[in-house]
């Protein structure tokens, strides 16, 4: 038997299927929710395109921009306006710009005098030791001083997983900042080096896309190539050793079905690990260490407003609130500032991020009290007059799964599990990483070392 049943139909298991085909291996995919890619979920509404997760994809040269142009979906792919290279983070109530040369950080007000002067040093300062699980927060501070760690730190780590940095290792969390400093000693002269590096040989800067009709066309585009091979409100209910093999019994139009395979591709998030029964696995209680990926509730806050009853000029991505700001609100996009057709002619998109690990109670607040205290906020921060013409809300229960000090015992755990069980392979951004190229290029390589 060559066949390989994929549990979960988002990014990381869509991808695990398409590398199958490539094998020549037969494929059933079965996911529980009635759409495919997972957290990836484009919508028109009311004239406005929404997304429920992830806003842009970045590419460089290599493994996703690679993808994309093997699915033909490279030259769908539209760029981000370029205004989109500003952008703002807040200080004393106002936004600020973020510094995009020398000259601009110098006369910023961002940061103060001695917060600029101990930025400055970063050149001379030695490489830390014994760094290994040194949190994101500790980096900063130890490398570009108190105030970049609070106000450009802070703020960015609410911005990509949520959370606040003093949670997240910085080896599992930003992998590339932490060889920089390995390799080159300092991150500015690293960074030099990197640059100029690129420049000759010709590699292009990173690219912010997206699609048309949203980033959903990426999973949907991958779904339709599997055809009937992808069952959808499908939710897996057990999966044991059968043998050499493996039995998966899931409900499908109220039914309960089974289906073999000599392989299984198990691409549920950490926290829906336990919702399966397992049967006859070897190492079983490692499955409590891998769940064990700590995941904070988010809310979406979408607002559309008339054009010109918006009176910041909305000429950037958005911006991300520092913790030191004590607002309720971790960041806003601006959403149709980015790509082109997200609101009717005349209007705007803001997208909002509530929650997380800042303020996890905020996320699961009533519906109306979530749109007016992000009205409140953003009529101070970005001179917003009038109603909302358009409100949508979008809740994540367990959103980002956070790279903390336990990921090592995680990933130590999964590989135990697949060592002890033939032909049990696990996936998911909770051993990728969270970001839409770590999936597409994680779920590849899992496959790769474990087949």
């Amino acid at each position: 038997m060559r066949r390989t049943i994929i549990v979960g139909a988002g990014l990381c298991g869509l991808v695990a299927a398409r590398t199958c085909r490539d094998e020549g291996r037969e494929v059933l995919i079965l996911e529980a929710g009635g759409y495919p890619g997972g957290v990836i979920r484009s919508e028109r509404r009311d004239g406005y395109l929404i997304e429920h997760g992830p806003n842009t994809l970045a590419l460089r040269a290599g493994h996703a921009t690679d993808y994309l142009e093997q699915m033909g979906l490279l030259g769908d792919a539209i760029d981000a306006n370029p205004e989109a290279n500003k952008r703002f983070l807040v200080r004393e109530g106002r936004l600020v710009a973020v510094p995009a040369s020398a000259s601009s950080f110098l006369n910023s007000p961002l940061f103060s005098i001695v917060g600029k002067l101990r930025l400055l040093l970063e050149p001379l300062l030695p490489r830390g030791d014994a760094r290994e699980n040194e949190s994101v927060a500790d980096f900063f501070k130890r490398r570009l001083g108190k105030e970049v760690r609070d106000y450009a730190a802070n703020p960015f780590i609410a911005g990509v997983y949520a959370a606040r940095p003093e949670t997240l290792v910085l080896r599992h969390a930003f992998p590339t900042i932490y060889e920089i400093e390995n390799k080159h000693r300092s991150l500015m002269l690293g960074g030099i080096k990197v640059a100029k590096r690129r420049k000759r040989e010709g590699l292009p800067k990173t690219r912010l896309v997206s699609f048309k009709e949203g980033l959903a066309v990426l999973p949907n585009r991958l779904a339709g190539e599997l055809g009937d091979d992808l069952r959808l409100n499908a939710p897996v209910r057990r999966i044991s050793r059968d043998g050499d093999n493996w039995k998966v019994a899931f409900e499908e139009a109220g039914e309960l079905k089974e289906e073999r395979a000599d392989r299984i591709v198990c691409s549920v998030p950490a926290h829906a690990l336990k919702s399966i029964e397992w049967e006859g696995l070897a190492e079983s209680e490692s499955l409590n260490t891998l769940a064990s990926a700590p995941h904070y509730p988010l809310a979406v806050v979408q607002l559309g407003f008339r054009r010109d009853e918006v009176g910041h000029p909305l000429d950037g991505f958005g911006f991300l609130v520092p913790e030191k700001e004590n607002l309720r609100i971790l960041g806003t996009l601006f959403s149709s500032t980015l790509f082109p057709g997200r609101a009717p002619e005349g209007h705007v998109l803001l997208t909002t991020f509530v929650g997380g690990e800042r303020q996890p109670d905020l996320a699961q607040s009533k519906e109306e009290q979530l749109h007016d205290l992000v009205l409140e906020e953003l009529q101070g921060l970005l001179d917003v007059q009038g109603k909302p013409t358009f409100r949508n809300l979008i809740r994540w229960p367990k959103a980002i799964p956070l790279p903390d000090s336990g990921q090592d015992n995680r990933l130590a755990a999964a590989k135990r599990l697949q060592d002890a069980n033939p032909g049990l392979i696990l996936s998911g951004s909770h051993l990728t990483g969270a970001s839409l190229p770590a999936c597409l290029e994680g779920a590849e390589s899992l496959l790769s070392e474990n087949g």
